[in-house]
């Protein structure tokens, strides 16, 4: 087993409050993701540029650090350089959100969040948090969690230090885009997704979408506005989805709005009625690119005590 720790702190030296970002969304209950709330820890499956994935398990650690272990053997130097980055990336430790915690510094509803919350947990490559995301339109989360099970059991390749198939590492493009529509439809049994599941595997595999380059755009590269509508050209991604993978993209201005969202701000507004879109946006307008992210917390504020 390779030991590491990773300082928990962003790009302008503000805090990161570790058990909030592994529990910023449902995302991290998904395969390989694996949390156990009750030790605030989080598995997860890293996929090095060469040889087998790896199992690690991030941990609170001393002195504001996080505690990773790789399982299994000892790693070597260069795939320990490699999981360590994909943890950093996985936990968001390269977005700048100082200028998000000064605007929700005076407000009364947000100010909690300045001491460490607001990281988006993110999968290590795109294409996962997209192929997740469409396995969440229009149905419980029961069957989000069945599709995406067995993607990675069938699909994904053991990993080094993994217990079972659930550890396997997400299946790549490639893999996705081998299974035959039979697949989709009797093992995973996604529905209408199976056709916009094989649509994007296909496209990524083939080199006509690159996910990685427009997650890796900035905004003044790729303004909002632009991402959104290539990502609304995606099969099976509506403005839910495309909000919801902007977010894991780090572009937090657009707010998830859904049958969820909605529901859960009129409770807090302790209203009987859902409170307009409209509105919403207004309140939230004041954080600018931040907008998605402040209404995002103000919801969830609950998961974790």
């Amino acid at each position: 087993m390779t030991v590491f720790e990773v300082p928990l702190v962003g790009p302008a030296g503000e805090p990161v409050d570790l058990a909030r970002t592994l529990g910023s969304h449902g995302f991290a209950g998904l395969a390989p993701l694996r949390p156990d709330e009750d030790a605030g820890t989080l598995e997860l499956t890293i996929r090095p540029r060469r040889g087998r994935p790896r199992r690690a398990r991030v941990a609170p650690g001393p002195r504001d650090r996080a505690h990773v272990e790789i399982l299994g053997p000892a790693a070597g130097p260069r795939v320990a350089a490699e999981v360590e980055a994909g943890v950093r990336h996985v936990l968001r430790l390269d977005q700048d959100l100082s200028g998000f915690y000064a605007r929700a510094a005076g407000d009364p509803e947000l100010s909690w969040v300045t001491s460490g919350a607001g990281r988006m947990l993110r999968s290590p490559t795109p294409f996962e948090d997209v192929v997740k995301t469409v396995c969440t339109t229009n149905c419980a989360w029961s069957a989000t969690v069945r599709m995406v099970n067995a993607l990675v059991a069938n699909l994904g390749e053991p990993a080094i230090g993994g217990g079972d198939p659930l550890t396997n590492a997400f299946p790549t493009p490639e893999a996705m885009a081998g299974a035959p529509e039979s697949f989709y439809r009797e093992t995973v049994r996604s529905g209408y997704r199976g056709a916009y599941l094989i649509e994007l595997a296909t496209t990524e595999a083939g080199g006509d979408l690159d996910l990685e380059s427009l997650a890796a755009a900035s905004p003044d590269e790729l303004p909002d506005d632009d991402l959104e509508t290539r990502l609304l050209a995606l099969p099976g991604v509506g403005p839910y989805a495309a909000a919801h993978i902007m977010m894991t993209m780090g572009r937090n201005h657009r707010l998830i709005l859904d049958s969820w969202t909605r529901p859960a701000y009129a409770r807090l507004r302790g209203r009987t009625r859902l409170v307009p879109d409209a509105t919403i946006r207004r309140r939230f307008a004041r954080y600018r690119e931040h907008a998605g992210l402040a209404f995002w917390l103000v919801v969830t504020r609950d998961w974790i005590e």
